[in-house]
């Protein structure tokens, strides 16, 4: 008799440890997923912004067509990007056209000092730091989601529920992660 209660006790303990372990993954995960979709609003935002920028700029500076295709061309991207990894590489190539487009603003006094202009430069900054915001967020979401993955005892369950691969990150690519290691431009008066 002793033998079966000791038996139930150890199966008991064994169902809490495994639906303890469950019910963080599923958390955790929702955590992430509910992160993923405050980015997936700030790029909506940002992409509905950019068309009155892009004819903003257009009516200024229409000879500089190479940079407003790439603009609408990576906004296009952006838009039909379903995946994490699509997402990632669609923003930032977005981040790198938005950043010529500016620097092809900067040649056109009246451009600069347009009010239409400087309202949509003004409200697409707001919505960059938004974005910086919920990625950094999203990115802590997936880091946890990781760590409790990775760890025992939820690394012997994790499979098993669906949890078995790693979430990615929404990271920096290549060309702005050589920008920011390069050493800074050196200020002259």
């Amino acid at each position: 008799m002793t033998a079966i209660i000791v038996i139930v006790v150890i199966i008991a303990v064994l169902g809490f440890v495994v639906l303890g372990a469950y019910n963080k993954l599923v958390a955790l995960d929702q955590k992430a997923d509910q992160a993923f979709a405050d980015i997936d609003v700030q790029l909506k935002q940002r992409n509905d912004l950019i068309p009155n920028l892009v004819e903003t700029v257009k009516g200024y500076a229409a000879h500089e067509q190479g940079t407003l295709n790439a603009v609408t061309q990576a906004r296009a991207a952006a838009a039909g990007a379903t995946t994490v990894d699509q997402k990632v590489n669609a923003d930032n190539m977005l981040t790198g056209a938005l950043g010529r487009l500016f620097a092809v603003a900067e040649a056109y006094p009246d451009l600069k000092a347009n009010t239409n202009f400087l309202e949509l430069q003004r409200e697409l900054s707001d919505i960059e730091n938004k974005l910086a915001a919920v990625r950094r967020f999203f990115n802590n979401a997936v880091a946890e989601f990781n760590a409790v993955r990775a760890q025992f005892p939820t690394v012997l369950f994790a499979g098993l529920f669906g949890f078995g691969t790693e979430k990615p990150f929404f990271a920096v690519d290549t060309a702005d992660r050589a920008a920011m290691t390069a050493a800074p431009p050196s200020v002259k008066f």
